[in-house]
């Protein structure tokens, strides 16, 4: 090969394995779209230079039942560089190092004053991310690039949180540039919904869905949409925002300025509000969850009934976009089949009979680590700017 076109391949392989972590040379030859010859030398040119390992091991072990020899997996050595992930929450800022082989090395969580000023988080932020790094051994030059989640719509290309967001301390700040300056590095940014979704997706639930949707159901309700194995955020950046579909134009005012949205009926302060008179006001959701996971009726109730209005929207998120797997997760997917058998029964009546026989409604896999681990995933989904090794 000349010169350029080495380079170009190189690149393709580097790019792959940073977003599939270990996968076999045949795999590699089709993900990179180059001749498995091309991929062999392409290999060997970044094994000797130390840059990956073969054979790897999977990050997700084969299939019980699988037959015949495993093949040789190849994946990027640790010293190809590693990646970190940041979420911020109303409560809380999760961080996450991974290195581009898919394996985590540090994970760090705080939880913070509702409402806190973008200011403040970002500080604590950047205090986690050096003790992750040092916790990791990792030095500052081996990050090749920070992906972080926030709950709102993120407005491209100006990177800046429209005004539905939860974090009111944060709407109209171009929050990527305020993190690179506080860690040193570019950020990507993205809703914290479209980052469960990759998570989810790459290490989780979601795993062998071409076409699937998280739904994260918390304070707010936002959806993540994976469309052939891509993520899909709309024009301008504020696609799934699932919450603000209207299911009773008569209903309770909204924040976002309309009537009946989901949230107003399902998110977080409608579940508390409707349980205030039995357990106060100092109820939370994740104490709700854990009261109706031990029987209390009330809070069973409540959260049955938020599945049955979370239903109703996915029922038409699957007319629209009929994806394989919904994978429901956020503190009130916690709820397991409290929330979800009432969610798939709402869904069944609402959507066309196609859309709901090629539906599958699961629990998250990952929990709260969702959204933080999809800020990673979003790193890696992009080659983890791992092209420097080529």
């Amino acid at each position: 090969m000349e010169r350029t076109s080495r380079r170009d391949a190189r690149a393709r392989v580097v790019g792959v394995l940073a977003e599939a972590g270990a996968v076999s040379r045949a795999d590699l030859a089709r993900r990179a779209e180059l001749a498995p010859s091309t991929v062999s030398a392409v290999v060997s040119e970044l094994h000797a230079a130390g840059l990956v390992v073969e054979p790897a091991e999977p990050v997700h072990p084969p299939e019980r039942g699988s037959l015949g020899r495993p093949p040789v997996l190849i994946a990027l050595h640790r010293r190809a560089g590693v990646v970190a992930g940041v979420d911020f929450g109303k409560r809380h800022v999760r961080l996450a190092i991974s290195d581009l082989s898919h394996r985590l090395l540090a994970e760090r969580h705080l939880p913070l004053d509702a409402d806190l000023p973008a200011r403040e988080a970002i500080a604590l932020a950047a205090r986690l991310f050096a003790d992750a790094l040092e916790e990791a051994e990792v030095a500052r030059d081996e990050v090749v690039g920070v992906g972080m989640g926030l709950p709102g719509p993120v407005h491209r290309p100006s990177g800046e949180l429209g005004n539905s967001t939860i974090l009111p301390g944060w709407a109209g700040t171009r929050a990527a540039e305020a993190v690179s300056a506080a860690l040193g590095y570019a950020v990507e940014i993205e809703n914290d919904a479209n980052l469960g979704a990759l998570g989810e997706w790459m290490w989780g639930a979601g795993r062998g869905a071409d076409h699937m949707a998280y739904v994260k159901a918390s304070t707010g309700i936002g959806a993540g949409l994976i469309v052939a194995g891509t993520p899909y955020v709309g024009a301008g950046g504020t696609a799934g925002e699932l919450g603000h579909t209207v299911v009773d134009p008569g209903g309770p005012i909204c924040r976002c300025g309309n009537r009946g949205c989901l949230e107003t009926y399902a998110g977080a302060p409608a579940i508390l509000g409707s349980l205030r008179d039995v357990h106060g006001d100092e109820l939370t959701l994740g104490e709700a969850v854990t009261y109706a996971l031990r029987g209390d009726a009330g809070c069973a109730r409540a959260i049955a009934d938020a599945g049955t209005a979370i239903g109703t929207a996915v029922a038409t998120l699957c007319n629209l976009f009929n994806p394989h797997r919904v994978v429901v997760g956020g503190d009130l997917g916690a709820a397991g089949e409290l929330l979800l058998e009432p969610l798939r029964e709402s869904l069944a009546r609402g959507a066309i009979r196609s859309a709901a026989e090629d539906v599958t409604v699961v629990q998250g896999e990952l929990g709260d680590r969702a959204e933080v681990l999809g800020a990673v995933a979003l790193v890696l989904g992009k080659g983890a700017e791992a092209t420097r090794a080529a």
